[in-house]
């Protein structure tokens, strides 16, 4: 069998393991450390930003958001609904109810107009939502003025879900920096990677400061253990932020490297009817290009779909995969209140993720090259 190409795989660069060998050689085995103190220092200055916490996940670190926030039990939050279920799941962990908000057709994320006609009618109904969580998927900027000109305007915090988006940007502005929360995430196929984790960002430090509180147990200041509120094991160990560290000194290289992907995708896909590619709708956006992702409608390619290409890529063994399900099909989720346009459901119908790693070679980019040249000749 071919060797295969994944969609996103962890990409080193080498200095890894000489963080890793610092943390052993000082025995900072055990979670927190100076690895964690550089990375959080190393990440604020890269975003420009005040505070930073590094955490176990975006999932713990969405989580800790809502709790600062105060979401309990019955709460609305709005949250994007073509998203990952992680952007989704805390909010039932604090018992409180999400409001799926669909999609707008240039950027896929949030829709504006739907996010207002959702707290006009919310507020009608006698219950203002408390918290807006946004999405930049797939590393493309939402339109970030128009959702927080309408957070400012009822006066409902907002929490950017950027665990795709780290190194994009609106406006020259880093991405995660608009709202009172920022959630990062360093998973394996993310951007960069500390192989599992996440972080917090915020302009208020007194919230970063409550949030490692409350993921190292929420230990009081005392000689003995003493907890005066419920705490979570969220922190990041010492040993993953010397990965991080690593990882960081090479961000803008990642970036450069997958925006050069999304180059080569548009120079194949330029030409053939029916298949297009998410593009920045002008200069005010700039997308990491985390994962590079097309559209194809068969009615213009002669019958060819997306499952025609997905299963022509598994054949070669390279990893492509459908867009996101939309929240508000699964099961899991269905019960709760949507404010639709059928845009994410139409994604999800026709669009694909393409392998779009940062480690993509010359042999990669031709063997993929290959199947997409066989599949649109017929």
């Amino acid at each position: 069998m071919k060797e295969k190409i994944w969609l996103s795989s962890p990409h080193m660069c080498g200095n890894e393991i000489n963080y890793i060998k610092e943390a052993f050689a000082d025995n900072w085995v055990a979670p927190l450390g100076p690895n964690v103190d550089r990375f959080e220092n190393d990440m604020a200055n890269y975003l420009n930003i005040k505070s930073v916490a590094a955490l176990a996940s975006g999932t713990s670190a969405l989580h800790l958001a809502l709790i600062i926030l105060g979401i309990k039990r019955d709460d609305e939050v709005l949250v994007s609904s073509f998203t990952f279920s992680a952007s989704v799941n805390p909010i039932v962990y604090q018992c409180a109810k999400p409001v799926f908000v669909d999609s707008e057709e240039e950027t896929w994320n949030m829709s504006p107009e739907l996010l207002e006609a959702a707290i006009k009618e919310r507020i009608e109904k006698g219950k203002k939502p408390k918290v807006i969580i946004l999405v930049h998927l797939y590393g493309m900027p939402s339109k970030i003025d128009k959702i927080m000109e309408i957070a400012g305007k009822y006066e409902i915090p907002v929490i950017e879900d950027a665990a795709e988006a780290l190194g994009s940007t609106y406006k020259g502005k880093k991405l995660g920096t608009f709202g009172t929360f920022g959630i990062l995430s360093f998973n394996g196929n993310k951007i960069i990677t500390t192989s599992g984790g996440g972080a917090l960002i915020s302009d208020n430090e007194d919230y970063i400061k409550q949030a490692r509180f409350l993921a190292t147990q929420a230990r009081d200041t005392a000689a003995h253990y003493q907890h005066s509120q419920i705490g979570y094991n969220y922190r990041m160990s010492n040993i993953v932020a010397g990965i991080g560290r690593a990882q960081l000194e090479v961000v803008n290289e990642r970036v450069e490297s997958r925006r050069n992907n999304h180059q080569f995708y548009s120079d194949i896909f330029k030409d053939i009817e029916g298949v297009s590619i998410l593009e920045e709708p002008n200069s005010d956006y700039y997308s990491n290009f985390w994962l590079t992702t097309i559209l194809i409608d068969e009615t213009k390619t002669g019958g060819i779909s997306r499952e025609t290409l997905r299963l022509a890529f598994e054949k070669e063994n390279i990893e492509t995969r459908p867009l996101w399900k939309p929240m508000h099909l699964q099961p899991v989720f269905e019960k709760y209140p949507k404010y639709l346009n059928g845009v994410s459901e139409k994604l999800f119908d026709i669009g694909l993720c393409l392998p779009s790693g940062s480690n993509l070679n010359n042999n990669d980019k031709q063997r993929i090259k290959s199947v997409i040249s066989d599949v649109f000749k017929k």
